[in-house]
């Protein structure tokens, strides 16, 4: 058995649409990035990546490689999972926690969820997501952006 650990943070920008867990979240400001800036499916694919000591998203997905560009996190989240299966490894579960002052996340917990499960290969009952805020502290307390980080469990097959 593996444990892997994983942590993204993305600016919050007006012009782009807030997509956490696979889910398209309505609020004023979306995340800024190359991909559709999943922070939390992003911590989920580096967690996953770390524990089977493949890289990370980066290495797997860069951001200079235009194919990945505007990139559905979920179907990359589908790769790394098909990446652990090649290399001998199936998830156990997947913890993760989201940072971030608004909006209020509750209402799409159970969808991210249901993403993620799906996208790893796993029930839904060994993924969880959690969201808190930072009670107005740091750049995700003002507002500025929203991280999350990610633990996991997998094991050979």
């Amino acid at each position: 058995m593996r444990i892997g650990h994983g942590y993204d943070v993305h600016r919050l920008v007006e012009g782009r649409a807030l997509i956490l867990g696979g889910v398209d979240i309505p609020y004023v400001k979306g995340l800024e990035g190359h991909s559709d800036a999943d922070v939390l499916v992003h911590a989920v694919m580096d967690s996953l990546l770390g524990a089977a000591a493949l890289g990370d998203i980066g290495k797997l997905f860069p951001d200079n490689d235009d194919r990945y560009k505007g990139a559905d996190s979920i179907e990359l989240l589908k790769r790394v999972a098909e990446v652990l299966d090649e290399n001998g490894f199936k998830v156990v579960n997947i913890d993760s926690t989201v940072c971030a002052q608004q909006p209020k996340l509750r209402p799409y917990i159970d969808s991210m969820r249901e993403n993620i499960a799906k996208a790893a290969g796993i029930d839904i009952n060994y993924v969880s997501v959690k969201a808190t805020t930072e009670e107005h502290l740091g750049f995700t307390g003002e507002g500025l952006g929203i991280s999350a980080t990610a633990v996991c469990l997998i094991e050979n097959k």
